[in-house]
């Protein structure tokens, strides 16, 4: 790989020669610019204002535009000896834990390559230095024109530096989170947990750049004189009306991408609540059913029934027993009245023989 900076690491007394290496690299497809009717190149020269004249690279050179528009000119040996420690050094200034750094801070990577034989000792016992205390070293280090901020880490059995943008280069998320008030409930977070737990982990070096080979495709196409194929629309996610409903589709819907079964990630108490509401809604339909049943034919009381018949039972001993007694009475007077019948009769005949006696 080639080098981009050559310098040497400052750990304290000792000094490590390295060499800078892009550690990352760039597979975007880069296009021209055209001239639409005849399809020519589209390029930019570059002319002197003062001579109206095109200019080769080697007669250019870079200056500080100073706030009334003078031109100051600043040239690469200004630069190479500028008065601090960091022009072809990376001084280590501290060592931290990695989670004290904020990602927002991270840049470019690079690694640092020992830079021949000498400095292949002090470049392991940094190395193994910082794998051994679980940290990361800080360091300050000038490259293209600035003074920059990186982190040192191990990765592998290399030393990698990361950039770092400055503290105050990184912006406070002010205004970015909703203003208003929001209340999420347990059974969203729940059904969010389910979603988590169903898209899973991923193994990074899976994923790939999509546009990038749909782009390729286009332009293959294109060149052998073929239809581009059409990529379908996207789905549009819509307004979110019932997050709850959403959640649990989601949550469907990746399984169904999975080949797995349905959702089995869904809250119990929430489980449990389907199965009793529907559980509770068939008897109230027998209820409904029984409700019409009684009103088209209404059905006697028991009760009612029994204290019916109790009464009618007692209305006919009572009217027998009056009849009864009413015949008694008759049958009582009768012998009244014949009894005194038989005694009026016997009076005259008492009479006429106690006349006959005194005659």
């Amino acid at each position: 790989m080639r080098s981009i900076w050559n310098g040497a690491i400052s750990f304290g007394l000792v000094s490590i020669p390295i060499k800078l290496v892009n550690a990352t690299e760039s597979h975007a497809i880069s296009f021209r610019q055209i001239h639409t009717e005849d399809g020519g190149r589209i390029r930019y020269r570059k002319f002197c204002e003062l001579e109206d004249k095109e200019v080769e690279t080697a007669e250019i050179g870079k200056a500080y535009e100073d706030a009334d528009g003078s031109m100051i000119p600043i040239t690469d040996e200004d630069l190479s000896q500028l008065p601090i420690p960091t022009a072809k050094t990376i001084e280590i200034v501290a060592f931290v834990p990695e989670d004290r750094i904020d990602p927002l801070q991270l840049s470019a990577a690079y690694y640092l390559a020992a830079s021949g034989a000498p400095a292949a000792k002090p470049y392991t016992l940094l190395r193994e230095a910082l794998k051994r205390s679980k940290k990361v070293a800080i360091a300050k280090y000038a490259l293209r024109g600035r003074e920059r901020l990186g982190m040192l880490r191990v990765v592998g059995e290399a030393i990698a530096m990361h950039g770092l943008l400055w503290p105050d280069e990184v912006r406070a998320p002010e205004g970015v989170a909703p203003d208003t008030s929001v209340t999420v409930r347990d059974k969203e977070l729940d059904l969010a947990d389910a979603l988590m737990d169903t898209l899973g982990e991923v193994d990074l070096a899976d994923l790939h750049d999509e546009y990038r080979e749909a782009v390729e495709e286009v332009v293959a196409a294109k060149a052998s004189g073929e239809t581009p194929p059409e990529t379908p629309e996207p789905a549009t996610g819509g307004k979110v009306l019932d997050l709850m409903a959403a959640l649990e589709r989601s949550v469907r819907e990746a399984k169904e991408s999975r080949g797995e079964a349905e959702i089995t990630h869904l809250p119990k108490d929430q489980t449990t609540k389907k199965s009793t509401s529907t559980t509770t809604k068939k008897p109230q339909r027998a209820r409904k059913s029984t409700a019409k049943t009684t009103r088209s034919k209404p059905q006697a009381d028991p009760k009612k029934t029994t204290s019916t018949a109790s009464a009618s039972s007692s209305a006919t001993s009572s009217a027998s027993a009056s009849a009864s007694s009413s015949s008694s009475r008759k049958t009582a007077a009768k012998k009244t009245t014949t009894s005194s019948s038989k005694k009026t009769a016997q009076t005259p005949a008492k009479k006429t023989a106690a006349r006959k006696r005194s005659a």
